[in-house]
């Protein structure tokens, strides 16, 4: 991981900001990064809605708020994103590109420059991988508004200047974590897929001190 302020890679336990920390993936980042020495901020909506993020120092917020994660930001190294949004057959979804524009100026203000953001199998150019059900039926109808904001999303931390890694995982499953997973860039011949949270969490976290996925959008899966 590349410490914004001097370029190198700090000695002591990073100090990381969560986005996202409420959700089911977001609850197991700050859980493993704990349990891994980190010193882990986590901006919420509400003290009420981070019940059991015992450890980490909460920053009550909205993550479209530049003020509030520029607040959240201070003496940070990096930021881990799992934001995530409600299924949205109709309506049209916006807060991930909302809230990922602000981050985005909030980390160049604050001179952070390391993002690891989730977004998720079926964004960018790993649409059409997701397996028969998921590619005919379930993208389409119900994930098709929610995926075109992820494309926004991704776009704006692409263009971002930043230090930044896009994760794809396959769809998310609540199972044991295995350990091992596959990494994959090329495609090719891939359909379906899946992996547990708690798997993905421990990537994520992997890409603070590992570079070698940078400026990279891996799709993770079993």
């Amino acid at each position: 991981m590349q410490n914004s302020k001097t370029g190198t890679v700090p000695s002591a336990a990073p100090r990381i900001l969560v986005l996202g920390a409420t959700g089911g993936t977001g609850r197991l980042i700050v859980g493993q990064a704990l349990t891994r020495g980190y010193d882990v901020t986590a901006l919420v909506r509400s003290p009420e809605k981070a019940q059991g993020l015992d450890g980490a120092t909460l920053v009550v917020g909205d993550a479209r708020d530049e003020t509030a994660l520029r607040r959240a930001l201070e003496g940070r190294d990096a930021v881990v994103s799992a934001l995530g949004t409600p299924v949205s057959p109709v309506r049209e979804v916006t807060l991930l590109s909302s809230a990922t524009r602000a981050l985005v100026d909030a980390m160049k203000a604050e001179r952070v420059t390391r993002l690891v953001a989730i977004t998720g199998i079926g964004a960018g150019d790993s649409a059409g991988h997701g397996g028969l059900l998921f590619d005919r039926v379930i993208f389409p109808l119900l994930l098709r508004k929610v995926y075109a904001d992820k494309n926004r999303q991704e776009a704006i931390v692409r263009d971002s200047g930043l230090d930044w890694v896009l994760v794809r995982p396959t769809v998310l499953n609540d199972k044991p974590g295995r350990g091992a997973i596959r990494a994959l860039t090329d495609l090719s011949g891939f359909h379906g897929g899946t992996i547990a949270r708690a798997d993905v969490a421990k990537f994520v976290l992997d890409q603070l001190r590992d570079g070698t996925w940078t400026h990279r959008s891996p799709l993770i899966t079993w």
